[in-house]
């Protein structure tokens, strides 16, 4: 794989609608941002309401796990997605954590009533092969979580190869009702129109783009805004990380305390094709203790609700 490969659309569109037709259960089409429809515990068979407010446990990450989700679903939050907490490996789920102890963490959080949308994979050693994120997708799936989030695709020596690794694993995590997404995280993949080249490059329709705004804007020093960013994403984005911003370089906020305009980026996100799926807050302004965070929490989730008019 040298050059970038330009997806022709119309196949895409195509191959989106055969998968989505073969499968009754867990059906995927990241052109119009759509999500996996996932049986639940108690709803059995029912698909997931059109946006699907939820919260990562970062802001909590120096807790137990429990208490992020505790939290979280006191807040008032029925999806969550994991990243960081108190842990060995410093997430709940990382490509070392055991399929025991993944199955665990999807059982506590379904337990207070959340359905896990997101893990939190990070910078996995793609140049090295596929080893961890298969170990991710078979610990996302044991979870029962719906997709695996990349942060990294790697340096431009070992792009090809990367995304070689990202293709070879996507009929894998698709056999195990998983999906693969793609986070702005710097690099070769700081901003959204990096990420849709990537995307293109892999050329999967298992593999497709969540959205973040605040690190957009971080990892390009404030420079590009979200609002121009999220035009060249080509309506490959399937959720959004929703982290607000605030020059210089301060992301640990809650959104819509920041500098992103968030009513304009979700008309434009519409209007690219992204109708429906996660919008999962990263980031809280911190107020010290974890009950406390709570209440930033729910100033969140409001501000989210109010955005898609839920």
């Amino acid at each position: 794989m040298g050059e970038y490969t330009q997806m022709d659309r119309r196949s895409f569109l195509g191959k989106t609608a055969a998968v989505a037709a073969a499968s009754a259960v867990w059906t995927k089409a990241p052109v119009s941002g759509a999500t996996p429809e996932t049986k639940k515990s108690g709803d059995e068979g029912s698909a997931p309401p059109a946006w699907r407010i939820g919260c990562w446990t970062r802001p909590w990450a120096k807790y137990d796990y429990r208490v992020a989700m505790d939290a979280i679903a006191e807040a008032g939050f029925r999806y969550i997605s994991f990243t960081g907490a108190k842990t060995k490996t410093r997430r709940v789920i990382a490509p070392g954590t055991t399929l025991e102890e993944s199955q665990r963490a999807g059982e506590e959080a379904r337990r207070r009533g959340l359905t896990l949308t997101y893990v939190y994979g990070g910078g996995l050693p793609l140049h090295k092969g596929p080893a961890d994120l298969r170990k991710m997708i078979d610990n996302c799936a044991a979870a029962k979580g719906e997709y695996v989030v990349i942060s990294r695709i790697g340096a431009a020596e070992h792009l090809d190869h990367n995304c070689r690794v990202i293709a070879g694993s996507c009929d894998y995590a698709a056999e195990k009702k998983v999906g693969l997404v793609l986070k702005p995280h710097g690099g070769l993949n700081a901003t959204g129109a990096l990420c849709r080249r990537a995307i293109e490059k892999v050329g999967h329709d298992n593999f497709t783009l969540l959205y973040d705004p605040g690190n957009v804007r971080y990892y390009s020093d404030g420079k590009i805004d979200p609002l121009e960013d999220v035009a060249a994403t080509g309506g490959f984005v399937t959720g959004m990380s929703v982290k607000d911003y605030k020059h210089p370089k301060e992301v640990g906020l809650t959104p819509g305390t920041g500098e992103i305009d968030f009513p304009a980026l979700m008309r434009r996100l519409k209007e690219n094709g992204f109708t429906h799926g996660p919008l999962v807050i990263e980031c809280l302004t911190s107020r010290g203790s974890a009950k406390e965070t709570i209440q930033e929490a729910v100033k969140a989730r409001r501000f989210v609700e109010s955005l898609v008019g839920v």
